[in-house]
């Protein structure tokens, strides 16, 4: 242990000298434990809430009786069923907005807990264990998440009041309670969402409705069984949206662990007379390489704990608009605050430790394997570099190799994103391969001395550049594949939406009658030019949730629903209830071709349909099926529109919509105009992509800050080759500018070489991982602007990372250049 002390501190001089490498380390290791943490932070928050969610009430919603139509339908029900002997219990769902709060509102859940069926659960919590005195009394109670609470602005027991005016019951804190979620009774639900005497659902004992019981005839054609455990859960819908995260912070995890890798080699080869030494005094290689190791796990436990503190605010930073993008596409709430356990804690500081062992593992290995002579041997060093040089040529073509095949033979998201990470690896290490071999090409054309060192050194440079190089390649190849791709997103959503929504409004009514009496009163409006209901019902296709929509003949859906291929006449067809067309998403999971049948499951059977068209549906994370509105209405009876879209002069949009909200008490969520739809669909674009686009920023800055760091560690070294070339008379401000070319020159090989391949990336993410991800595939589109723009933020990125050392090195005395000839180098 004494020999382990004194090892350790010895090594540990090296830093003290050199005080910027420490820094390099450290920094490399707080940025990429910093971007993993706070990634996983985010992605381990929103399961958290889909967990809480999915608790809300536990044990006995597998099974309920729901409307044919989707909305609500009369409390009698329950009633007759409980008359009957049925063991149901009811629920009634809906959005109530507080006063003054901005943003779609909360959720809110009526329970009548007495009814629940035996082995239920209320957030995580048996009902038979529940104090329900309070709950059911006067004024009764609100249960609410904690963090919704704070996020709200209230205190326990607060009444707030919602938008119509009514006090909401006492606010009760419930830890295991879903965020964005109000839980009371449902007579107190009813007041406050305006639906006296109406529910959303039954809850049906799952015991009993495994017995395959036949409801009463009257209430056979107005309720169907569900079964809700087939149903996608949140986290599956979602898993795509956390796993592009997770890989681009995977990705400034390795530009981070870069920066780690470049200071330790350096550090480790600057250290190659002190390792000679403490060999030379009896320190065993097994005692030298502990030692060695200890001090790697020391620096990775204090980059992680920074990384932690950093990772957390930055999570915290990005959580709205992450906690926005998952409401807006799934309709699942995350809690608006960070609330982390200790497995996010324990497994960032372990990402960090193996982060650091990783980086290092290199150099440490390279140094055992070095004769104990040759330790202090630059000779020897750099014949392990040529050798690690062509290694890396070969796992450069393996990992090639390795991409291609994922290509060929993958169909599915993980193998996608493994392809693409073999494909970036691959390319970053036959970058120096690359770099080395055009420069030793050059250097046979150069006739001048100067330009022969300037081209010569350039080379030398490699080494020590290579993996900031890496770096930079990498991180301008992901923000070139990310923004092409998102650009090209953003391209051809816009114009889907402009073809998709071309009805001047939108109208959802809230149940069967409402909508029977919307529907007689616009068909005698005389602006109305044209009224265009639909049908809607939600089942099941092969585990995976679906819309399926009923529409009737009209020429506004050829003219405005644009189809990605179709058979001949296909709205012919449609219209005639000879076949459907369904979404490219649905069409690929199941995969389903033009002319194949599919058969759809109904109350009066299965309905068989050929395919007639496929159309494209971006954003949408579940199927969707279109069919004429006759076939669905026979096969669905009693089923009541829906949404109608309305087409209107422009100037009547206003009016319209006053009139409608005088007459039948609409809200602002039922009662949309085109302008407001399509601004919240682009602002739900730009919110869901805000959360990439920071990450990719970030990355591109750790990249600079790797070429700054190796620039900066290099600096002393660099003394020692120019010193020389001063001595000959080469003044320092030229030296300055001639380093200065040669930073520049290496960054634009590798930005020249980032360019094919970003536009690579781009290909791969939209014809792969966009693919398996989400199920529809964009066109590709290369912007020319864009990649200009790209590469000259790279280009300044060099530029700056190359300021302070080269100012440093035009300001350096002559006596330091002196100095390298005194101390015999």
């Amino acid at each position: 242990m004494v020999r382990l002390f004194w090892t350790l501190s010895t090594l540990a001089s090296h830093w003290r000298r050199h005080p910027l490498q420490l820094c390099s380390v450290l920094v490399g290791l707080w940025l990429a434990t910093g971007l993993w943490a706070g990634v996983q932070a985010l992605n381990g928050q929103a399961r958290d809430s889909y967990a809480r969610a999915s608790q809300l009430l536990g044990g006995a919603d597998r099974y309920s009786l729901v409307a044919r139509d989707g909305g609500r339908f009369a409390q009698h029900y329950f009633v007759d069923l409980r008359r009957a002997g049925w063991p149901v219990s009811p629920v009634l769902q809906g959005r109530l907005r507080l006063r003054g709060q901005v943003g779609p509102g909360l959720q809110l859940v009526g329970i009548e807990p007495l009814t629940l069926p035996a082995g239920s659960a209320l957030a995580g919590r048996a009902a038979e264990r529940l104090d329900l005195t309070a709950f059911l009394g006067r004024p009764g109670r609100t249960w609410i998440a904690p963090e919704t609470l704070a996020q709200l602005g209230l205190e326990e027991g607060a009444r707030p009041r919602s938008e119509s005016g009514r006090r909401l019951p006492p606010l009760t804190p419930w830890p295991q309670l879903a965020p964005g979620v109000l839980l009371m009774d449902i007579g107190l639900a009813q007041r406050l969402l305006d639906a006296p005497g109406q529910i959303s659902r039954l809850l049906l004992d799952d015991e009993f409705a495994r017995r395959g019981p036949e409801l009463p005839t009257e209430l056979a054609g107005v309720l169907m069984l569900r079964r809700d455990e087939q149903r996608v859960d949140l986290a599956q819908l979602t898993d795509s949206f956390h796993l592009n995260l997770s890989a681009l912070g995977l990705l400034a995890l390795v530009v981070g662990l870069f920066i780690v890798h470049a200071a330790i080699g350096l550090a480790l080869e600057q250290r190659r007379a002190l390792l000679r030494n403490l060999r030379i005094c009896g320190v065993s290689l097994r005692g030298l390489l502990l030692a060695l190791g200890l001090e790697l796990g020391v620096l990775g436990l204090l980059g992680g704990l920074a990384g932690l503190a950093s990772g957390f605010g930055l999570a915290a930073w990005l959580l709205p608009d992450v906690a926005a993008s998952l409401r807006g596409l799934y309709g699942a709430e995350v809690a608006g605050q960070l609330s982390l356990t200790p497995s996010w804690w324990l497994g960032a500081l372990f990402i960090c430790l193996l982060g650091a062992l990783l980086a290092g593992g290199a150099s440490l290995l390279r140094a055992a394997r070095l004769p104990l002579l040759a330790l202090a041997q630059p000779e020897a060093w750099q014949q392990a570099l040529v050798r690690s040089l062509r290694r890396r040529a070969w796992l450069a073509a393996a990992f090639v190799l390795a991409a291609l095949l994922a290509l060929l033979l993958g169909d599915n998201l993980v193998l996608g994103f493994v392809g693409l990470t073999a494909l970036l690896l691959g390319a970053a290490l036959a970058l120096p391969v690359g770099l080395n071999r055009l420069l030793e090409a050059w250097l046979g054309y150069c006739r001048r001395p100067l330009l022969q060192w300037f081209v010569a050194d350039s080379r030398q440079q490699l080494p020590g550049l290579s993996l900031a190089l890496m770096a930079l390649l990498l991180a301008m190849a992901a923000s070139i594949g990310v923004g092409s791709m998102t650009a090209g997103f953003r391209q051809t959503f816009s114009g889907w939406l402009d073809q998709r929504l071309a009805a001047e409004l939108y109208l959802r009514p809230q149940n069967a009658e409402q909508a029977q009496a919307i529907e007689s009163w616009l068909a005698q409006q005389t602006q109305v030019r044209a009224l265009l209901p639909s049908w809607r019902v939600e089942l099941q296709l092969q585990g995976w949730p679906v819309q399926l929509s009923g529409i009737r003949e009209h020429p506004y859906y050829r003219e405005h629903w644009p189809l990605l291929s179709a058979v001949e006449d296909a709205w012919l067809r449609l219209t005639a209830g000879q076949g459907l067309m369904l979404s490219e998403q649905l069409a690929r999971r199941l995969d389903l071709r033009l002319g194949e049948l599919l058969s759809l499951p109904t109350p009066e059977g299965e309905w068989r349909l050929p395919v007639l068209g496929i159309y494209a549906d971006y954003g949408n994370p579940q199927g969707h099926l279109l069919v004429a509105a006759s076939g669905l209405q026979r096969h669905w009876p009693g089923l009541a529109p829906r949404s109608f879209s309305l087409r209107l002069a422009p100037e009547q949009v206003p009016v319209l919509s006053q009139a409608l909200q005088a007459r039948f008490a609409l809200d602002a969520n039922q009662l949309v105009d085109q302008a407001t739809l399509k601004a919240w669909s682009t602002r739900l674009f730009e919110r869901t992509f805000a959360a990439t686009a920071a990450l990719n920023s970030l990355t591109l800055g750790v990249a600079a800050v790797a070429l700054f760091i190796a620039l900066l560690s290099l600096g002393r070294a660099r003394l020692d080759q120019l010193a020389p070339l001063w001595a000959l008379g080469v003044g320092r401000e030229r030296l300055a500018w001639l380093s200065l070319a040669q930073t520049l020159l290496l960054a634009l090989l590798t930005l020249l070489l980032a360019v094919p391949l970003g536009l690579l990336v781009a290909w791969w993410l939209v014809a792969v991982v966009n693919v398996q991800a989400f199920g529809w595939r964009l066109p590709l589109q290369v912007f020319p602007w864009q990649l200009l723009q790209l590469f000259g933020l790279g280009l300044l990125a060099a530029l700056l990372a190359a300021a302070w050392p080269l100012w440093r090195l035009a300001h350096c005395s002559p006596t330091a250049l002196l100095r390298t000839f005194a101390d015999g180098r």
